[in-house]
């Protein structure tokens, strides 16, 4: 039965889903890794497609789906819960961009967001009287750093931003000082919302963009063709 958001019949998603933001990143990715991809789902030009993963390894004929987000954790979080309440998605990995801003990550690089901080007001009424703490799921994050070989990969928090433009005067030399590698704008809402429903989920990085040093930027068309890295231990993760 369809919902709001997402056109699919029951049984067109597999139990694990791949969720990067951008709707052609999603096509792109499902026509790299899935034989025979089929698109379940475009409401809002929001597309899914199920297939079985061809990679190599044992996961190799494993039923896998890939699914667009769109931007933002109002968006992630509509697609999340109904993923994982109508549809018996079982884990949801974001492969999405962030924003460096530690000095030791680089563009380029993958980071695994073993936990989330936010600006953003939506986890805020979730435990009365609690200062929710998003973290990610255990098994998956180690699933994603053991499939990391020889990748340049940093596994810690993230800060997810309402904001793509604004900034807080001082905000970014705190979140350094406090061991925080990046900033991206969904996982702190994903990590939440699979929490509530006692799921599963995971979100892993590539450093787009540095915030705090200087850097040569990924372009458009690089942010949506380079993430093979992060990619690799996506699949690793949704299989765990």
């Amino acid at each position: 039965m369809a919902t709001p958001h997402i056109s699919a019949a029951p049984g067109d998603f597999a139990a694990s889903v791949l969720m990067p933001g951008d709707p052609k990143r999603a096509e792109r990715m499902a026509k790299l890794i899935l034989d025979q991809p089929r698109l379940v789902t475009d409401v809002r030009a929001i597309m899914g497609f199920t297939g079985t993963y061809n990679g190599p390894g044992e996961h190799h004929g494993r039923p896998l789906s890939i699914m667009a987000s769109g931007m933002g954790m109002p968006s992630i979080a509509i697609y999340a819960t109904e993923l994982f309440s109508s549809y018996g998605v079982e884990r949801i990995v974001r492969v999405g961009t962030a924003g460096g801003i530690s000095a030791a990550v680089s563009v380029g690089d993958v980071i695994i967001g073993t936990g989330a901080h936010t600006t953003s007001g939506m986890n805020e009424l979730r435990i009365p009287g609690t200062h929710f703490s998003a973290v990610a799921d255990f098994a998956m994050a180690a699933a994603a750093m053991r499939a990391a070989g020889d990748l340049p990969v940093f596994a810690g928090t993230v800060l997810s931003e309402d904001h793509f433009y604004f900034k807080v005067k001082g905000q970014m030399e705190a979140l350094v000082a406090h061991g925080v590698l990046a900033v991206e704008m969904e996982a702190a809402s994903l990590y939440a919302v699979a929490a509530e429903l006692g799921k599963a989920a995971l979100a892993v990085f590539t450093v787009s963009d540095h915030l705090t040093k200087a850097s040569t930027d990924m372009s458009a068309e690089e942010r949506e063709t380079r993430f093979e890295g992060a990619l690799r231990l996506a699949v690793a993760a949704a299989f765990a």
